[in-house]
């Protein structure tokens, strides 16, 4: 007979979700109300206001896609790449192939920048792709690449899309909250990101901004978006019409109680010390892991704090080591994704469970996985 759902009691130390704190699950318990409610305008409106401060942003057209980070990508592609728009996309990991797929099935002219994963975008690469393709519309870049950890210099490469007139669309997905995102500073024009990340709330919403460049280039579009839901011209009218809201779709009314308060929580605790927190527990892992023998993927310039990928030690069943991290201490790692599939792990330290408790556990979990004693390689 099936009953209700009891989930184990998790540490969450992957590529996300994150741990999420009792006060986020007890704002998402609270009384459900209508999505055309004046009340839940008025946080919808809230929201806007923290997201714009997590974003560092001023852009009017800042909100949560009532849908997972992909949606939050996917938003972007279809309503800026038009059929026969040249895109130059960097692809250094997972995501950044993800952004190809987009730009592909938007009926765009991809042009790729490839870089070696574990490496940050090479500016100079961008660069020699736009002076050998000028009549390019739009750059995309991950500024946080999770399938490895790398964090690219976005301030660079969204001064060469400006330079050359083109837009930039940049995935922020582990980035936002957790280390410096300056969209306004930097110049981005489309940024996507999740909430489930260094943001500490429940997955299922990503939060996107779009500079009034971007909207100008919605406004002038040749064709319609081929996706209604994710058509930017339809949601407007929900996100930004004040008192006359037009329904466009249900709205997840608790889970955007839960992302309010998640950005509550970091407008507290401030963006700066939330960026210094996670840097500072990247240098604890670091140091425990660098204890134990492991040796990190990406080279410390280029190394993300919040998630860290570690080689596999030579010899070391790698999913076993998982599995029972997972059973034995209710601790949550993550695997390697395509090329890197079985060759690393990723540790994540993203939002709450960017704790000192955390840090210790995970390596001390480690040390007994590994038999206590220094790996090799």
């Amino acid at each position: 007979m099936i009953s209700s759902f009891t989930p184990p009691q998790r540490i969450l130390m992957g590529p996300g979700p994150s741990d999420v704190p009792q006060r986020i699950l007890d704002a998402m318990a609270r009384p459900t109300i209508g999505h055309l409610d004046p009340a839940f305008a008025e946080l919808m409106e809230q929201t806007k206001t923290l997201l714009r401060y997590a974003f560092q942003t001023e852009n009017a057209l800042t909100f949560p896609v009532s849908a997972p980070g992909s949606a939050g990508m996917e938003m972007c592609f279809v309503n800026l790449v038009e059929p026969g728009d040249t895109v130059i996309v960097c692809r250094n990991g997972v995501f950044g192939g993800r952004m190809l797929e987009n730009v592909k099935r938007c009926g765009g002219v991809p042009v790729v920048v490839d870089d070696a994963w574990g490496t940050a975008v090479d500016p100079a690469k961008v660069r020699a792709a736009f002076e050998a393709n000028p009549q390019a519309r739009v750059l995309a870049f991950v500024h946080a690449e999770t399938s490895t950890g790398a964090q690219s210099d976005a301030a660079a490469l969204a001064a060469i899309a400006r330079e050359f007139g083109a837009l930039t669309i940049m995935d922020c997905v582990t980035s936002l909250g957790g280390t410096p995102v300056r969209v306004d500073e930097w110049g981005i024009d489309a940024a996507y990101s999740g909430s489930q990340k260094c943001l500490s709330c429940t997955p299922g919403l990503s939060p996107v901004t779009f500079s009034e460049r971007a909207v100008e280039r919605v406004r002038a579009r040749r064709m319609p978006v081929q996706s209604w839901f994710l058509d930017l011209s339809l949601v407007l009218g929900y996100w930004q019409s004040g008192g006359r809201r037009t329904y466009h779709h249900t709205a997840p009314v608790n889970p955007m109680y839960a992302l309010h308060e998640a950005l509550v929580m970091l407008r507290e605790e401030g963006l700066e010390n939330a960026w210094a927190r996670h840097r500072t527990m990247h240098l604890r892992l670091k140091a425990e892991l660098e204890a134990l023998g492991l040796s990190f993927v990406v080279a410390e310039q280029d190394r993300l704090p919040q998630l860290n990928a570690v080689h596999v030690p030579a010899g070391v069943d790698e999913a076993a080591i998982r599995a029972r991290l997972l059973t034995e201490f209710d601790l949550e790692i993550g695997a390697g994704l395509g090329d890197m599939a079985g060759k690393i792990w990723r540790i994540g330290l993203m939002g709450h469970s960017a704790r000192e408790e955390n840090v210790l556990r995970c390596a001390d979990a480690l040390r007994q996985c590994l038999g206590g004693k220094r790996m090799a390689a």
